[in-house]
């Protein structure tokens, strides 16, 4: 009996915008640029998957950043900076959002596989419905289209609350959490799938834990890339993942090992 009758995937940095650069070159434009506190990538990265404005506050909350925030303006940060903060990024974001929506390489034809095995494909994600509304037509005119897609707008709580997947499940009309796969590339996809107690997955290649455009990844010697691909798969691992895989082309495979 096949168990596994859904797939809820993530968007940026799984299906679609290979290493989730559409939100980390806003945030960097925000902090760095306007408000004149420099941030790592890792720091940017590091919350990537909730909603974006519990992101920026998590960003703020980072002791150094935090920090920095004190020595640049004499005070703590508080909602009047978040908010403001918040604007600035959706304006940065809204004006390169349709550039990332090019699937990544293999999602097409696993999606289609998985489509011929009779699955449903749901979708959550951290992005406003209103960047949805850029980026799921951007995505589908490429190919890529989903059964049913619900934002953090839809429910009481975006990541790692587990309410976006119960919502899809509800769309969908899958009865056990044991039916449904999740799939994502950030630290709070993997908490979203273990809050929802359904199979979680992390993929690797092209995710935002990773961190590197198609062209930096392409360049990298294979010993480069196995010694970066173990450290996300032992973050997605300790973060809760039942798997970790290399790409999404693995999941067919991973899905019928779960139904066995």
């Amino acid at each position: 009996m096949k168990k596994i009758s859904c797939v809820i995937m993530d968007w940026a940095g799984t299906s679609v915008d290979f290493g989730c650069f559409a939100p980390l070159n806003a945030f960097l434009k925000v902090f760095s640029e306007e408000k004149g506190i420099d941030i790592t990538y890792r720091q940017a990265r590091e919350p990537m998957g909730l909603l974006k404005i519990d992101h920026i506050k998590a960003i703020l909350n980072m002791p150094e950043v935090n920090d920095k925030f004190r020595a640049r303006y004499g005070r703590d940060w508080n909602m009047d900076d978040v908010n403001e903060m918040y604007q600035s990024f959706e304006k940065h974001l809204f004006a390169s959002l349709k550039n990332f929506t090019t699937p990544i390489p293999g999602v097409l034809d696993t999606i289609r596989l998985l489509r011929e095995d009779g699955l449903k494909i749901g979708s959550t994600t951290g992005y406003t419905q209103a960047m949805m509304d850029v980026v799921r037509p951007g995505a589908a005119a490429k190919g890529y289209v989903v059964d049913n897609l619900v934002t953090p707008d839809d429910v009481p709580a975006g990541r790692p609350a587990p309410y976006m997947i119960y919502k899809n499940m509800i769309d969908l009309a899958i009865p056990s959490v044991d039916n449904v796969v999740k799939v994502g590339d950030t630290i709070a996809d993997i908490k979203e799938g273990v809050n929802a107690k359904v199979w979680t997955v992390g993929l690797i290649t092209g995710s935002n834990e990773m961190g590197l455009s198609e062209e930096e990844y392409n360049r990298r010697s294979a010993d480069e890339l196995a010694g970066l691909k173990h450290e996300v798969r032992e973050r997605m691992l300790a973060a809760g993942a039942h798997f970790a895989l290399d790409n999404i082309t693995e999941l067919p495979a991973c899905i019928e090992k779960i139904n066995r």
